[in-house]
């Protein structure tokens, strides 16, 4: 062969190897371009410019009405546009888990309130969690500032970690899930302008992920456009229906008054809880398989008692309370109509005169109108914004 044939022989040789291990990069190896879509200048996560009834009291009402005092920020990690990015990169990659097979969002999913349609939640290996998945709509509103419905958490950042952890739902231990995240060619420069520099352990992760969950705030139902137009939430709604303002008027009232006191429990614009604790709604008349919060503190008051959510998109959480037990809001209206049960904990504000568990008696014209109301606090933007929804291609 002569020398002209060989180098052209040679140069062949080259160009389809070439070819061959550029086609094995694009298929094993590919860029952060199409693993990601993200957007050039990060969507708004710091501005949260809650309308006036959010942070106004009403004056004259036993109990708080605004947000003001109950926002379980910490100041070491506010929220900022490139953290909750970050945060929410992490909270849909399922590389997180063992078998790659789970995510944050596979048990908190956008379009169900940031909760899960199953009655328990699966794990990476087909295994039910111990509760039902619990919203994380409005989680930044809650002074005791505890999560889980035991409340064993006692930060947002120290909650976000333990899923990780947990045998059943992702598998991992804390120096597996960095590793991972370390692992992905996506995390350095999203690090990197999140916290200036991309060094990565569990502390940045935690904040992060934090970040990301307190940015969903909802505050734009149906409910928030009547109430900005009325003097307090007592007054009808030019919004609603007749059926939708006998609903709230039945939440906000007291029970002597014909209501259902629905707002002792659920106080505040964020439909959350301004008093410190856990409470126990009466659902069984012992403890026995599930103690909630006193399976997490010694005093036996806690015996019984679980975390009070949030009621936002309470239309999309379904099915409801810890364990899932009721399928539809009819059914949770009608266990504080005729349904709670005398346990030793149960919460004072479920009691009669005697001390006995009260009984409502609402008629079905107005068990449907709770219910109506109650549908006016879904706030389809949380369902659609982009910028809290899987940001993988």
């Amino acid at each position: 062969m002569s020398l002209k044939k060989l180098l052209a022989y040679t140069s062949v040789l080259m160009l389809v190897s070439c070819i061959l291990s550029c086609s094995k990069d694009a298929t094993y190896e590919p860029i952060e371009e199409n693993i990601l879509n993200l957007p050039n200048t990060p969507f708004d996560y710091e501005s949260l410019n809650l309308p006036n009834h959010f942070t106004t009291n009403i004056p004259g009402q036993p109990l708080p009405t605004s947000v003001n005092g109950i926002d379980n920020m910490p100041s070491d990690n506010p929220i900022t546009n490139a953290g909750a990015t970050l945060g929410r990169v992490l909270f849909y990659d399922k590389k997180l888990s063992v078998n790659e097979t789970i995510a944050c969002a596979s048990c908190h999913k956008q379009d169900k309130g940031f909760s899960d349609d199953a009655t328990l939640s699966l794990g990476f290996a087909g295994g039910t969690t111990g509760r039902h998945s619990m919203t994380l709509i409005n989680a930044r509103f809650y002074q005791r500032g505890r999560f889980f419905w035991d409340e064993r958490a006692a930060t947002l950042e120290e909650q976000v970690l333990m899923p990780f952890q947990d045998p059943v739902e992702m598998g991992m231990t804390l120096e597996q899930v960095v590793s991972k995240v370390q692992e992905q060619s996506y995390y350095p420069e999203l690090f990197q302008k999140a916290f200036g520099s991309q060094e990565i352990n569990s502390d940045k992760i935690s904040k992060a992920l934090a970040q990301f969950v307190r940015s969903i705030v909802s505050y734009s139902s149906k409910y928030d456009l009547g109430r900005a137009s009325s003097a307090s939430p007592g007054a009808n709604f030019p919004n609603f229906t007749a059926e939708e303002n006998l609903g709230k008027n039945i939440f906000f009232q007291t029970i002597p008054n014909g209501g259902g006191a629905c707002f002792g429990c659920h106080t505040t614009e964020a439909f959350v809880s301004a008093n410190p604790g856990p409470q126990n709604n009466g659902l069984d008349a012992t403890s026995v398989t599930d103690l909630g919060a006193g399976g997490v503190f010694t005093n036996p008051i806690f015996v019984g008692r679980f975390k009070t959510t949030s009621l936002r998109n309470i239309e999309l959480t379904a099915p409801y309370m810890h364990d899932g037990r009721f399928s539809t809001l009819e059914e949770v209206v009608e266990h504080y109509n005729a349904g709670i049960q005398n346990h030793p904990t149960l919460s004072p504000a479920l009691t009669d005169a005697n001390g006995n568990p009260i009984r409502l008696n609402l008629t079905n014209s107005e068990k449907a109108a709770l219910v109506a109301f109650l549908k006016t606090l879904t706030d389809n933007s949380i369902s659609i914004e982009e910028k809290w929804s899987n940001p993988f291609n």
